[in-house]
């Protein structure tokens, strides 16, 4: 944390306990007011900030279940296709098998090179994928900025919501 947080966490740690002394004294409870030491009201602060952060940032993270599940997410020609995910990079990359082939889109024996984009569990594009064989079974995937700098999906769709899984 920079100095500016950390005096504007001892300031909010402060008015919470303030506020607090005020409402219970209001109450009629004749509680004198105690101060907390600032460290302590700090740290009760950090916690405070610091605890649901951590939790939001595990529901971020990816894992191969994950990315398996954005790809008929993102597009209909994989819907039915059971991927299965290995990592490659933890958070970027991963390999994925299809048990069945895509059907629809593209002519059977032409997937090789065929990119799309990847939808995760609260409707964003996350990434992308890249077919490595002409079957389209084989893909690679790849996370945020990475899926960008491989020419699959473009920045501007990086983050995106959308409306359901791309035809055509």
């Amino acid at each position: 944390m920079t100095p500016t947080e950390d005096a504007r966490l001892v300031r909010l740690g402060d008015a919470l306990h303030a506020a607090a002394a005020a409402d219970l004294a209001r109450a009629g409870h004749g509680v004198r007011r105690r101060r907390l030491p600032r460290r302590l009201a700090a740290g009760l602060v950090v916690a405070a900030v610091v605890i649901p952060s951590a939790a939001v940032a595990a529901t971020q993270l990816f894992g191969a279940d994950d990315v398996a599940r954005s790809m008929p997410a993102g597009t209909l020609m994989l819907a039915g296709t059971e991927p299965k995910c290995t990592v490659v990079r933890d958070q970027v990359e991963y390999r994925c098998t299809l048990t069945h082939a895509p059907t629809g889109e593209i002519a059977p024996g032409a997937f090789h090179g065929t990119v799309e984009a990847t939808v995760d569990a609260h409707g964003i594009v996350n990434g992308g994928c890249r077919s490595l064989d002409p079957d389209g079974r084989a893909w690679s995937c790849y996370l945020g900025q990475e899926a960008v700098a491989e020419r699959i999906i473009g920045p501007a769709l990086l983050g995106q919501h959308s409306t359901g899984p791309s035809a055509g």
